[in-house]
């Protein structure tokens, strides 16, 4: 069950950046930063809230997305109207390393969100020896 969890949270991502406010594009952007990365997408759920923005902000809401991949997950979330996205990718590393891939992946979606701001962190998980349930 060893893995690497990394997250990160972006500040400074433009609201009009059509990967922050629409679906087809975050997806688009999230299953090729995926296959770029050698990772396998499994499944997946892209979900726009409707919910208005805060008043006074022109911003459309945010959305949520999930892709599901053979080695774990990959979890998008976006707030246009306060310009921000966070970033969640584990993966197993059970049958293999696939924490370069994972940084990959995570460094892609950096970049497709141009933020001016991100704040990393990497949890290593799993590491402790397994014990048999008794």
């Amino acid at each position: 069950m060893r893995g690497l969890h990394l997250t990160a949270d972006l500040r400074g991502c433009a609201a009009a950046r059509p990967v922050m406010t629409t679906p087809a594009v975050l997806r688009s952007t999230c299953l090729a930063a995926v296959a770029a990365a050698g990772l396998s997408a499994v499944g997946e759920l892209f979900h726009r809230f409707t919910p208005a923005p805060p008043q006074g902000s022109a911003a459309p809401a945010g959305i949520t997305g999930v892709v599901l991949l053979a080695e774990s997950h990959l979890a998008v979330h976006t707030w246009p109207e306060i310009e921000a996205a966070t970033l969640d990718v584990y993966v197993c590393n059970l049958g293999a390393d696939n924490s370069a891939r994972a940084e990959t992946l995570l460094s892609a979606l950096i970049v497709a969100f141009a933020p001016t701001s991100v704040e990393r962190q990497a949890i290593e998980r799993g590491n402790a020896p397994l014990t048999a349930a008794r």
